[in-house]
């Protein structure tokens, strides 16, 4: 354990393997949901890109999501082994793969907002070491996004679920929490998604024994009878929400379920349920403990598994005749946006502008840094690297809306904004003021970071660079910006109409299964 040399560089292989190459079990349940799904829907469209993105991210040894999440690290090491400076080496790995454009700089300080610029801070990354009897080191890591982490959930039973009823101490109580689970997370988190859930301990262990379970292979049967049919009836049956990918509607919401127990104390019950987007990168290395280096990889590299044959492109090329395809080039006016209807598919061409969290704070009680007047705003934190050149964008798929939903009304009246891009949708403030001042909002593909990326042909420029790369006011030069109209000009929501359709089929599954 003395040398170690290879570690590092072993480390900081795993990263850029787990950011740009998901593995072979993830990729098969993605071919699975597009052979589910119709090719000529929004959702079979949205799988379609999903699965170029894909294989983009392989060939560009690019992030496969602009998002890559908070680097959690479960590390098991033989008796002695040095983990301070195991520690070390995993923090050094991780600053590289920052500066390379592996990683996006997501380490941002709690009271001041301040991002470290390397994705190192308290708490940052998380490393779980545990020892074991064995001679050989395995290390695993999962790059999970902010936006599924937002649709995490925790239930405390007994409890009353919308659309469910009474959910009590037993089987058919947690099977009803982890319905709701995939019901509540609709679009937002990126579906379809797969989901890890911890039954029992307390409210920290619950949630890491939910992690925990996405380290599990896709295809695996649990163990315990019970607990195996409950992961086969809920990946049957939350396939019939209907919420499908990106919240379009569809047949396919949920790729993955897995589930864990452990004992927990008379006075609670918990069921925490840990939401993971298509996006599911997790990966493993087995490493030799003398020198540090990769004896051979956890799960089956991506690789293995090619997303588009010659049989789906042909699918692919099918076009639906109700599909209408408007053009677009900023600035945009009125009268274009006023004509635009739910499903319309727009392509944009010219200059937009990324706004996330921070801007859209900043833009209440300030003026813009340029005219926003008939502009598009682009809610996304892209990946960037600079060189000699200037500023270069690796990734730049969308952040979730949601989150703007305080803001979003306001900036569109201030600023006369025209189009809002982003995923998930947003709410009915949002949705009252694209009526009222004549704007959009436009869904893209969540997670598509390399798809969309390959529209972004020049960086115009970047204000608010005090807010950190994610959070920074991008402006782009695109060309062939394709995203789908799912709130329009005259009150229409196609992400209010899933979930209420989501709703009513939820409530069949009201009457208990598992006695």
């Amino acid at each position: 354990m003395d040398n170690m040399q290879q570690f590092e560089e072993s480390v900081y292989q795993l990263i850029v393997e787990t950011s740009t190459n998901l593995p072979a079990d993830v990729r098969r349940a993605v071919k699975r949901a597009r052979e589910a799904e119709d090719q000529a829907t929004r959702a079979g469209i949205a799988l379609s890109t999903i699965a170029q993105n894909i294989e983009m991210a392989e060939c560009n040894v690019s992030p496969i999501c602009q998002d890559t999440g908070m680097p959690t690290f479960i590390v098991h090491t033989p008796v002695g082994a040095n983990q301070i400076v195991m520690k070390q080496q995993i923090k050094s790995a991780i600053q590289r793969a920052t500066k390379n454009g592996k990683l996006r700089p997501n380490s941002v300080n709690s009271l001041t907002g301040a991002n470290s610029g390397d994705n190192i801070g308290p708490g940052v990354p998380v490393i779980h070491f545990e020892q074991w009897e064995r001679d050989d080191i395995d290390v695993r890591l999962i790059l999970k996004g902010g936006g599924c982490e937002n649709k995490n959930i925790q239930y405390s039973l007994p409890t009353e679920l919308e659309g469910l009823g009474k959910a009590g101490r037993d089987l058919d109580g947690i099977r009803k929490c982890i319905m709701h689970a995939v019901y509540q997370a609709q679009g937002q988190g990126c579906s379809a998604g797969f989901i890890g859930v911890g039954i029992g301990g307390d409210r920290t262990t619950g949630y890491e024994l939910a992690k925990q379970q996405l380290f599990r292979h896709v295809d695996d049967v649990n163990e315990v009878e019970d607990l195996a049919k409950l992961e086969e009836y809920i990946l049957e049956n939350a396939n019939k929400l209907g919420i499908g990918t990106m919240g379009f509607g569809g047949q396919v919401s949920l790729l993955g379920c897995k589930v864990g127990v452990m004992d927990r104390l008379p006075a609670s019950f918990f069921v925490s349920v840990a939401y993971n987007c298509w996006a599911y990168r997790r990966q493993g290395v087995l490493l030799n403990a003398d020198n540090g280096e990769i004896q051979e990889w956890i799960y089956e590299q991506g690789t293995e598994v090619t997303m588009n044959d010659a049989a789906e492109e042909e699918v692919r090329e099918v076009e639906p005749t109700e599909r209408r395809e408007v053009v677009l080039t900023t600035p945009i006016t009125e009268e274009q946006i006023r004509s635009l209807r739910v499903g319309d598919v727009v392509v944009i061409n010219g200059e937009m502008h990324t706004g996330r969290d921070a801007l859209h704070k900043y833009l209440m009680d300030h003026d813009a840094p340029i005219d926003l007047n008939g502009a598009v705003i682009y809610h996304c934190g892209p990946v960037m690297l600079k060189d000699e050149d200037g500023w270069h964008v690796k990734a730049a798929g969308p952040t979730t809306s949601i989150r703007e939903e305080p803001y979003q009304g306001d900036i569109i009246k201030k600023f006369g904004i025209r189009a809002v891009i982003g995923k998930g949708g947003m709410g009915a403030k949002t949705l009252a003021a694209l009526q009222e001042h004549g704007a959009v909002y436009l869904n893209a593909i969540g997670g598509a970071a390399q798809y969309y990326a390959q529209c972004l042909n020049k960086v115009n420029g970047v204000d608010f660079m005090e807010f950190g790369i994610p959070e920074a006011m991008w402006h782009l030069q695109v060309e062939g910006f394709a995203a789908i109209v799912t709130m329009d000009s005259h009150g229409n929501s196609l992400h209010a109409d899933v979930e209420q359709d989501s709703l009513t089929k939820l409530s069949q599954f009201k009457d208990p299964v598992f006695k």
